[in-house]
């Protein structure tokens, strides 16, 4: 069975400790998916929340100190239920306080998953690089040595999305190409993304660099179908929740 099959079975819990920009697109992304999402923050419920999940996304795209800190009490929490984290760097070359919040949750939880773009990891491994606010960027640096060096020294998996896809543990890394450029004319495709492959580590755990790159690949196709019924970025992004719940379903359980 494959691992979608398995999560639309499961609706695994996904906890997303979010920005404001993005929340709604993924709570309905996860939903359209198969998951079951709880876009929780607070810092007084974050440890109990986090272990009754099945995954925990910690997302830096709209920060404050108060989000970091229950971003640190969900991340250690969940990991001591033995559930996947999951860390969206979002902008995290824009300003020092990004960088050091990344860096600060990184050093204080263990991380199952980096989740970022190429001016993102080019931040947290301190490489020169010309950030564009949250967008990735422009640099010359060589992105999959980079990424092998970081996912080894924070014993994690780093994925890095861009026009290929690539994921490593450090030592062994897998490529997936595809998508479409249209997914990048929509705010919350990347916020969604590392919601996904929380959600795909939450059933496949056993394998988590196969999981990864399952949630990469599936995630570029419905970004390919889905631009080849949308018009522009209004319909392109109702369309691509449509594309999420029926992608490798199959039709006698299309309204599963």
């Amino acid at each position: 069975m494959q691992l979608i099959q398995q999560l639309r079975q499961q609706q695994p819990l996904v906890h997303c400790i979010t920005n404001f920009v993005v929340a709604n697109f993924q709570a309905n992304g996860l939903l359209a998916l198969g998951a079951s999402p709880v876009m929780a923050d607070a810092v007084e419920e974050a440890e109990d929340i986090a272990r009754i999940a099945a995954c925990s996304i910690l997302n830096i795209g709209t920060l404050k100190q108060q989000t970091v800190d229950a971003m640190i009490l969900a991340g250690n929490s969940a990991r001591a239920a033995g559930k996947p984290v999951v860390l969206d760097p979002v902008g995290a070359g824009a300003t020092p306080f990004r960088k050091a919040s990344a860096l600060k949750v990184l050093e204080e939880v263990d991380i199952t998953l980096i989740r970022c773009n190429e001016g993102e990891l080019a931040a947290i491994a301190d490489i020169p690089w010309t950030a564009k606010g949250v967008d990735a960027g422009e640099g010359s640096a060589d992105i999959e040595d980079i990424a092998k060096k970081t996912a080894r020294k924070y014993n994690c998996l780093v994925a890095v999305s861009g026009e290929v896809d690539i994921v490593t543990d450090g030592h062994s890394m897998l490529s997936i190409t595809g998508g479409h450029p249209m997914m990048t004319t929509i705010t919350g495709t990347g916020c969604l993304l590392s919601s996904v492959t929380g959600a795909f580590l939450a059933i496949g755990m056993e394998n988590p660099l196969e999981s990864v790159a399952d949630a990469l690949s599936f995630y570029k196709r419905a970004g390919e179908q889905t631009a080849k019924i949308s018009r522009g970025p209004g319909d392109f992004a109702v369309n691509f929740l449509n594309t999420l719940h029926t992608l490798d379903r199959d039709s006698k359980t299309f309204l599963a």
